[in-house]
């Protein structure tokens, strides 16, 4: 027979099984409903949206509206990117993005020279680092430089000659940079094919 003392002994140790097991059986619960303060949960990132700082300019995010420029007896006509504003107007007027990134500008004072030694006159005298002219051809300068504050840059030029008189008549160039060639190149076609210059209204350069 066990003797008092070792009753008393059996009956913790039979206590403390007990209180293990209840506690384990909370443990368990906890854990399968979240409420284990301990539980440590992992969650995985969202993805960060795709930049398009680097992308360029893509001709078709693009989007036109006629602007009116010149001067009120010779008004002249062309479509530029919408959201593109200038600070001028007249016959110099510069149709800035928002950003400041791009632009497009058109020099409407005319000359009596041709497209062709206008061209040949400006790609002699742009003095910018890293210069390369691309392409000189069909009255079009297309050159690359490095800008100290803003990087590679890249400028398309084109003098539109006015009629068959041999003389130019407006000079349209559109500025970005390398990456944004694409669309450069759209918005100098679109300014191009739209121009109208003072006349019938039905005039277009030749």
């Amino acid at each position: 027979m066990l003797t008092p003392r070792h009753q008393a002994l059996v009956a913790t140790l039979a206590g403390m099984t007990v209180g293990v097991a209840v506690f384990g059986t909370v443990l368990a619960i906890n854990s399968a409903t979240g409420n284990d303060s301990a539980q440590t949960v992992v969650t995985s990132p969202a993805p960060s949206p795709t930049s398009t700082a680097t992308d360029g300019l893509q001709p078709d995010s693009l989007q036109f509206v006629a602007e009116t420029f010149g001067s009120d007896k010779a008004p002249i006509t062309a479509e530029v990117p919408a959201g593109w504003k200038s600070s001028q107007a007249g016959t110099r007027p510069r149709y800035v993005d928002p950003t400041g990134v791009w632009q497009v500008r058109f020099d409407a004072r005319g000359s009596k020279q041709t497209p062709t030694a206008l061209l040949e006159a400006r790609q002699g005298s742009i003095d910018e680092q890293d210069y390369k002219v691309l392409s000189a051809d069909n009255t079009t300068l297309i050159y690359t430089y490095t800008d100290k504050a803003r990087g590679p840059r890249m400028g398309l030029s084109r003098w539109i000659p006015a009629g068959e008189s041999g003389r130019s008549a407006v000079e349209i160039t559109v500025g970005g940079r390398p990456q944004d060639e694409a669309g450069l190149r759209a918005v100098l076609e679109k300014a191009t094919e739209t121009l109208q210059l003072p006349g019938t209204g039905d005039d277009r350069p030749s």
